[in-house]
């Protein structure tokens, strides 16, 4: 079954002007979800790495990607396709409570 990764974007003024019933749904969801086999986390701080040319490990604290709302959290799901994976994570928090869910598609090696 193909595999997706998600990245959750969303801030807490979008949050707490979501309605509380709203959010209460969203959050049982994503239990639902975590039920069906979906792996969730919260984003803490990230680190890049670089090893250029193989010539020494460097790393910088901080992300690499930017965005106008901060990543709020990232999950790993299969889905039989792109369409069951956009119904699956359209009513988690982050998709009803004003930020956005990025859906990438995983091609494995």
């Amino acid at each position: 079954m193909p595999k997706y990764i998600t990245i959750h974007y969303g801030d807490r003024a979008g949050y707490d002007r979501t309605p509380q019933d709203i959010r209460q749904a969203a959050h049982e969801h994503d239990a639902l979800l975590r039920q069906r086999g979906v792996l969730m986390g919260i984003a803490e701080a990230p680190v890049q790495v670089r090893n250029p040319n193989g010539g020494g490990v460097q790393t910088e604290a901080g992300s690499y990607l930017s965005s106008e709302l901060p990543i709020a959290g990232f999950s790993m799901m299969e889905a039989k396709d792109i369409d069951e994976a956009i119904a699956l994570v359209s009513k988690s928090p982050c998709a009803v409570a004003h930020g956005v869910i990025e859906i990438w598609p995983l091609k494995e090696q």
